[in-house]
């Protein structure tokens, strides 16, 4: 008898099928509805939705995507495909990987469907996240227990839930912004923004001492061990130690807030200009919260933030690669894979 077949799963979040205003569209209602990322009273989140973000926001989004979309689609997901590729080479026979997106194609359920249909009945899920969120990794785990639920057979499930501190991250991370920091004045790390009250949520046992300092943030502990700002500020000391990067020359920031209610901080919107008026010319930017590169990596940064660097007297943003499918991430992730299981 031939022992189980392994299915990996890597989640990741999510794009539309093209550019067009429809399709971002119906990929953004889809995102938005989901209450672990809008977190607020059900008709209130449908009332946001649909009479004030959907009505104009998917115009101006495709517009931005349109800025990214290449010839092989959205950069997002072919890099997580290639990745795929890359991951399964590695891991051999014995394995099989598919990709899921938590929003739009390919879809979730599809993907379990296949791995039931190869013969899989143990799954390995990785969503590619490297800081735990709950509207990032929480929903993805969320869906995927739910569908998997449903399916005839259940089959015995594995997650990897983070992997801020992973050098089997973090190396990859650092050698793929190695000659961006060269020579850069400064480095930022700019990490996807969320919510205050998400960040609170998560605090273990209630204590109170959550986004309460300025130092709250400066270790992982027991309380905060959950915690997406800490576990960023633990990333982006990693990567700082690894690219030799004294304390002076490096900050971190978040991107993407959206709406007006309190989002961690500091703002990477705010600081760009700021570090340009206080004199660095040449501006590093990784952001170590996406392992693809995408709308929020290359047009947000590579884009929308050069722009106002440069219009506040800099004179260079180099933008930091994601680590993509790299062969280094694809031999990381295969490696996480095994050590789930014990192999």
């Amino acid at each position: 008898m031939h022992p189980p077949r392994t299915g990996l799963l890597l989640l990741n979040l999510g794009t539309p099928d093209s550019p067009s205003t429809a399709d971002v569209r119906r990929y953004l209602a889809e995102f938005l509805d989901d209450p672990r990322v809008v977190d607020i009273h059900p008709l209130a989140r449908k009332l946001l939705l649909n009479l004030v973000i959907l009505p104009f926001r998917p115009a101006r989004s495709a517009a931005a995507y349109r800025t990214i979309w290449t010839e092989r689609g959205s950069p997002l997901l072919f890099h997580t495909r290639d990745l795929a590729e890359g991951v399964a080479a590695e891991l051999g026979q014995g394995w099989q990987v598919e990709v899921a997106m938590r929003y739009g194609n390919p879809d979730l359920p599809s993907a379990l469907r296949r791995l039931q249909d190869a013969g899989v009945d143990r799954v390995v899920a990785i969503p590619l996240y490297p800081q735990y969120a709950s509207s990032s990794t929480g929903s993805s785990l969320e869906q995927l227990y739910r569908e998997a639920g449903r399916l005839p057979a259940v089959p015995a499930l594995v997650t990897v839930k983070d992997f801020y501190d992973r050098s089997a991250f973090l190396d990859p991370a650092a050698d793929a912004a190695r000659e961006a920091v060269t020579g850069a004045d400064h480095v930022l790390f700019s990490f996807h923004g969320v919510p205050e009250r998400q960040v609170r949520a998560t605090e273990i046992g209630g204590s109170g001492r959550c986004l309460a300092s300025r130092s709250c943030c400066d270790r992982i502990g027991p309380v905060n061990r959950c915690c997406y700002r800490a576990q960023s500020f633990a990333t982006a000391r990693a990567l700082a130690e690894r690219l030799a990067l004294p304390p002076e020359r490096w900050s971190v920031g978040f991107q993407s807030r959206l709406g007006r209610t309190p989002w961690i901080q500091p703002f990477t919107d705010a600081l760009i200009p700021a570090l340009a008026e206080q004199g660095v010319k040449t501006l590093a930017v990784l952001c170590p919260s996406f392992v693809a590169d995408c709308l929020e990596t290359l047009e947000e940064i590579g884009d929308r933030a050069r722009a106002d660097f440069l219009a506040a007297g800099g004179e260079a943003l180099r933008l930091a690669p994601c680590v993509n499918s790299r062969p280094d991430w694809a031999r990381g992730v295969a490696d996480m894979a095994r050590a789930a299981i014990g192999a």
